[in-house]
């Protein structure tokens, strides 16, 4: 068995639509971003980054694409609400054409009623406007993270199509048998492992150019647990 996994796929998309400089430059020079996060918002140099810092920072990553409140953050992270306010107002200052980037698609959504992805797909969003605030703010969310998640499911999609085709061009007795996530799962004898290593690397990191390397994690084995 053979497992490709997008390496931080949803990271990457936001950078691609945020233009962020930071975000941009930790990934084309193959940082880890958590790390670097983690200095930006701790206001220290990455070496005196510590492992909880570090999960801190993931927490934040992922929390700022699903807009997750300062409320929301002090419970995930047990910290206070102050403390999480602190840590998100760090964030976008670091990182402020994020900033930037939620700003403009909540308005573009409010204004256009919807957002799309990168292949140019709709999530229509008729309670943007609302007058009840959760139910504004729930749409809000939705814009910003839709054309994020929205984006990655577009380029596996795109990627399973193309690897099914060049499995079948090449004549390979392979077989694409899973998605999970971000991450697709091939069936293959053994002699044909390192070319269907190479086929998959080629078109999952190639099948959208986006402002930033797309990487792609590809492990085997006899087994899925092997494979990873």
């Amino acid at each position: 068995m053979l497992a490709a996994d997008y390496s931080q796929i949803e990271l990457r998309v936001l950078a691609h639509y945020s233009e962020d400089h930071t975000l941009i430059r930790a990934f084309e020079n193959d940082e880890d971003i958590h790390t670097i996060t983690a200095a930006e918002i701790f206001q220290l140099s990455p070496e005196f980054v510590t492992l909880e810092m570090r999960r801190q920072a993931k927490v934040i990553n992922f929390g700022i694409i699903y807009g997750m409140s300062a409320y929301r953050l002090s419970k995930e992270l047990g910290i206070s609400a102050g403390t999480a306010k602190k840590y998100i107002n760090n964030y976008f200052l670091r990182y402020n054409g994020v900033k930037d980037y939620i700003e403009q698609t909540i308005e573009t959504a409010r204004s256009k009623g919807r957002v799309t992805t990168l292949l140019k797909r709709n999530r229509y969003l008729p309670d943007i406007n609302s007058k009840n605030r959760n139910i504004r703010e729930a749409a809000e969310r939705t814009a910003v993270n839709t054309p994020i998640q929205g984006t990655a499911a577009d380029i596996i999609k795109l990627a399973m199509i193309q690897l099914y085709d060049a499995i079948s061009a090449k004549g390979l007795r392979a077989k694409m048998i899973l998605q999970v996530h971000d991450e697709l799962v091939f069936e293959a004898p053994p002699e044909e492992i390192r070319t269907l290593e190479a086929l998959v690397r080629k078109i999952m990191e190639g099948v959208i150019p986006l402002r930033v390397p797309v990487t792609v994690d590809i492990n085997y084995g006899k087994n899925w647990a092997e494979a990873h």
